[in-house]
Formats: C-alpha cells, structure tokens, sequence
C-alpha cells in the first residue's frame, strides 16, 4: 500500500522515490519465488507420501497437512488410480508395488500360516501350509507378504 501511494507521488513529479519504489517491487517479487518454491516443494513431498504411504495417509502426517493440501493429495491419488487402471490391461499396472527394482524375479518365502491352495501364471498349484518354505515370483507373491501370510527369507 505504501508503495502504491509513493508510485502516485512520483506520477506527480517526485523523483526521489523511484529507488525506493523498485527496491520495494523488488523485495515484493523476491518473496513471491520464495513462497513458490516453498509451495512447489511442499507438493513434490506430499506427491512423494502417495508412492511412500499408498492411498492412506497416516493421522500424524495428515494433521500437519492444510485442507488444500489434503484435496489436492487426494486429487493425486485418484489421478494415479485412473492412469495405473489404465495401462496393463484389464487389471491394470500397480506402479507402486516395486519401487527399488528387484534383484531376482523369485525369491524363497515362508508360509506363516495355513492359507491354502495358491496357482500361479504358468497353472501349478502350490499348498501353502504353516511353515512350509517355496520359491515363488516376487510379483505373485508380495501382496500376500503384506498381508501377512508369507514371509521373505533373506538368505
């Protein structure tokens, strides 16, 4: 406000004011790029928290996040769903099951509890019984990691 009043006065012949007139402009522009590199950073994180936490955000990292920035993460994550429906076929592609690639296509697992007949891709049928150990594709395999019925031998 104070430099709009000082750019009306130098309008009417004070010329002494138009250094200070750009140095404030300038010191105006160099806190717009400021907070837009802060804005911009803070949306390569929370774009990062989507392929780091999956669809659900954590409470605690939530509750540090403004109403803007929940929307917006939530717009993310249903874009990401739209697009990874869309590429590989009818299931779709999960982009964010394998983040580090994988060192070797099958690895050793422990069966952690009874859960049953369990086929894979090329038609054989594995029983996978409480502690009994096979050596599966990773891909056919993690989400039952996650879930708790296998475990990964890290030999």
């Amino acid at each position: 406000e104070q430099n709009q009043a000082d750019v009306s006065e130098a309008k009417s012949g004070r010329t002494d004011l138009i250094f200070l007139i750009r140095f404030r402009h300038c010191c105006l522009l160099r806190n717009q790029r400021c907070i837009l590199a802060y804005l911009y950073d803070r949306l390569l994180r929370i774009r990062a928290l989507r392929w780091e936490y999956g669809s659900v955000l954590p409470n605690a990292i939530q509750f540090h996040m403004s109403a803007e920035e929940v929307e917006w993460f939530s717009r993310y994550k249903k874009s990401l769903a739209t697009y990874m429906k869309s590429v590989g076929g009818e299931e779709g592609l999960d982009l964010t099951q394998d983040i580090k690639p994988p060192k070797s296509l099958y690895i050793e697992v422990r069966c952690l509890r009874d859960y049953g007949e369990f086929e894979i891709d090329d038609g054989t049928t594995i029983l996978l019984k409480k502690n009994s150990q096979h050596f599966l594709p990773r891909w056919k395999c993690e989400q039952l990691i996650r879930q708790g019925v296998l475990e990964h031998i890290l030999s």
